[in-house]
């Protein structure tokens, strides 16, 4: 009999997070079993705690493998700390303010750990010295009684000459050794983002599993361009193993990093979009020459999960393989050879699967955005072994609940599909002509709908519906999650922010559902969404009547370089000024909202003053709400700012009245004192 597994659903794998009795349950490893040869499940409840969720904290200190040693930052320099002595030893010496070591700063992201990676033997760590000491500052002001405090930090914008930069290092925690890789400083930037902890950890830095060689990947500022490299982890020589170079910007995922390096037979798992899809590579790592291409079709591979060496085979996730929804994720398993692809989850639905700790077994929760979860336990074969749980949502249904509409339509091009969510109202009178509100984040990182899981709400989406609006959601073309060519549609010109593709799929859902009333169109977003709305309000303004625009950046020279330059192109290459929704503001013809918190580190609120400028400039009128010490989350005022969005709507779309000054409360949940 094997042994019994446990499972988790939670960020730090402690603990398995499952729906039960109406509930979402989180459940210790510790005092929940199952077993895979069985089928059955322990009886303890020790250790539940219902409607928690946990997180994933890196924090300010990073422990080794062994848990021997944490890591940590001090005074700009690295130092370890003796799990049990307590002992501490400074590992370096010449960090100083903007040029220290294991620096977490992306601009728009700060924090107090340090950003690094242990060596499997816990006695290296692969990390770096970052430079951003010619970095231009970004200020902001407090607001309060008396001076005001100045917040100024390091934020390069694009075409600014210089960006923070990385002097990759090697530390041995033993002697202690600073080791420097033999490569010029790279661009403070990763395969996913500037942000190099974006997957949670140090970002593109493989070690050998006998901590002699690590393996990197450095990224161009604008993203084209990617060199494998190996570094000699006692030298810091490096060898140059193979370099990539797209046209437009490489992706190496999504929320995940899929290369990976095998020390054992010499071979690296490279992920690439040449062939117009995101799929995997086996390269030659003592050559550099492709051996075979791992994955072929008209699909996504989105995550590699398990790399078996021993066997030869790849466990992924992949995205559009199955023909019900591309945005639908499921696991697969295949060869290094690019042979005996399988599904091992072959339910309809989107899968999103956890490994157990021997990643011989995973729980699998797949659902739709409109059919609950159903939680099972399967082998890495993909053999179904117990049933763990079905979510029951009559207490849902029962309090009136309903399920949103997925949609499918048709691109601008009338040729691409598109796909979305819809929100109507529960006592929706189809005799009726309903004001429809757009509700868009255009990416090109990500999208309006986000999960394509079930989800009991999604946002205010369908609060909004109930106060008499039909809401969609819709996927435009340029999202990502597609095919290479779908996802460059707007490469160079963000600002089409797939409003074409808002506005035929809107017209064609009037097309399908009579009481959908296209000369009242509303739109709002945040942050990306707030720089889409403005534009939808400037550049469409006989669809779009009503906007509400959050936070928005509203001109890409003034938010942070790294992605403007990305998805953009270097400012020498791109024309930003012609993005820039300023200089379209005196086309508004509706209502628009503008909303920004005043200490927002991540878009400036000169993003929307600038807007304000112009309009004032061009004598349009226009509604403000200010957050003055808010940052990019308006926090514990995101209850007013809903309610002033419901207001503004029904005032102007919808052409009716609010009850004044409507105090939106937040309810506690009894479960998070528990």
């Amino acid at each position: 009999m094997l042994p019994f597994q446990t499972f988790s659903y939670s960020a730090d794998n402690k603990a398995i997070i499952f729906t039960a009795d109406g509930k979402l349950w989180k459940c210790d490893l510790q005092s929940y079993q199952v077993s895979p040869d069985t089928g059955k499940m322990s009886e303890s409840v020790a250790g539940f705690a219902a409607g928690r969720r946990a997180r994933g904290n890196q924090g300010t200190e990073i422990a080794s493998p062994d848990g021997k040693k944490v890591a940590f930052l001090r005074d700009y320099n690295l130092w370890v700390r003796d799990a049990a002595t307590k002992n501490e030893t400074q590992l370096t010496t010449d960090g100083i303010k903007d040029f220290g070591y294991a620096t977490d700063n992306a601009g728009w992201k700060m924090g107090d750990g340090p950003i690094l990676l242990w060596s499997p033997d816990s006695k290296k760590i692969a990390t770096f010295k970052q430079d951003q000491r010619e970095v231009s500052d970004m200020y902001l002001v407090t607001t309060n009684v008396g001076k005001p405090t100045l917040k100024a930090w390091k934020y390069p914008l694009p075409g600014d000459k210089n960006i923070a930069t990385i002097q990759r290092v090697i530390i041995d925690t033993d002697i202690p050794k600073v080791i420097n890789i033999q490569v010029p400083p790279d661009a403070h930037r990763a395969t996913l983002s500037d942000d190099i902890a974006s997957s949670g950890t140090f970002d593109d830095v493989n070690w050998s599993d006998d901590a002699t060689q690590l393996a990197f990947v450095s990224t161009s500022r604008d993203h084209k361009d990617e060199k494998f490299r190996i570094a000699d982890g006692n030298s810091g020589a490096v060898r140059e193993i193979f370099e990539e170079t797209v046209t437009t910007q490489y992706e190496s995922g999504w929320g995940t990093i899929n290369w990976k390096y095998l020390q054992k037979t010499n071979e690296i798992i490279w992920f690439s979009e040449r062939d117009n899809w995101g799929h995997l590579y086996l390269y030659d790592a003592l050559t550099g020459k492709l051996k075979n291409q791992v994955t072929k079709g008209d699909f996504v591979v989105t995550s590699l999960v398990k790399v078996d060496e021993k066997n030869r085979v790849l466990y992924f996730m992949a995205a559009g393989k199955e023909a019900e929804n591309p945005y639908f994720s499921q696991l697969y398993k295949i060869g290094f050879d690019g042979k005996h692809l399988s599904c091992l989850t072959p339910e309809d639905g989107n899968h999103e699967i956890t490994l157990s700790p021997s990643k011989n077994y995973f729980v699998d929760n797949y659902s739709k955005p409109d059919v609950p979860p159903v939680t099972v336990l399967r082998d890495m074969n993909g053999k179904l072994l117990v049933n763990v749980e079905k979510t029951d949502i009559t207490r849902l249904q029962a309090a009136g609940w309903k399920p949103v509409t997925p949609i499918t339509l048709k691109a601008h091009d009338g040729t691409t599909d598109i796909y979305g969510l819809m929100f109507s109202p529960t006592n929706i009178d189809p005799n009726k002509k309903y004001p429809i509100i757009d509700y868009i984040y255009p990416g090109p990182q990500g999208g309006s709908v986000g999960s394509w899981s079930f989800a009991a709400s999604r946002g205010d989406n369908q609060a909004l519906a109930e106060l008499g609006f039909i809401v969609v959601a819709i996927e435009g073309t340029s999202n990502p999650l597609r095919s290479k060519s779908f996802h460059d549609m707007s490469y160079g010109n963000m600002a089409e922010n797939t409003l074409p593709d808002q506005i035929a799929g809107i017209r064609q859902l009037a097309q399908k559902y009579n009481y959908i009333d296209t000369t009242r169109v509303g739109i709002w977003g945040h942050s990306g969404g707030g720089f889409a709305t403005a534009a939808a309000m400037f550049r469409y303004p006989d669809f779009f009547k009503v906007g509400i625009s959050e936070s928005g950046n509203h001109d890409n020279r003034n938010y942070e370089d790294d992605w403007g330059e990305r998805y953009d192109g270097l400012a020498a290459n791109s024309n930003y000024d012609a993005q820039a929704n300023e200089n379209y503001a005196k086309n508004l013809k509706g209502k628009l909202m503008l909303a920004h918190g005043l200490m927002d580190n991540n878009v400036p609120p000169q993003n929307t003053l600038l807007v304000i400028e112009a309009l004032e400039k061009a004598n349009k009128d226009y509604d403000l709400v200010i957050f003055p010490n808010s940052a990019h989350g308006y926090g514990g005022f995101s209850p007013y700012m809903m309610r002033r969005r419901w207001d503004y709507f029904i005032m102007n779309l919808a052409g009716g009245e609010t009850p004044k000054e409507y105090e939106v409360k937040i309810k506690p949940d009894p479960r998070n004192s528990k």
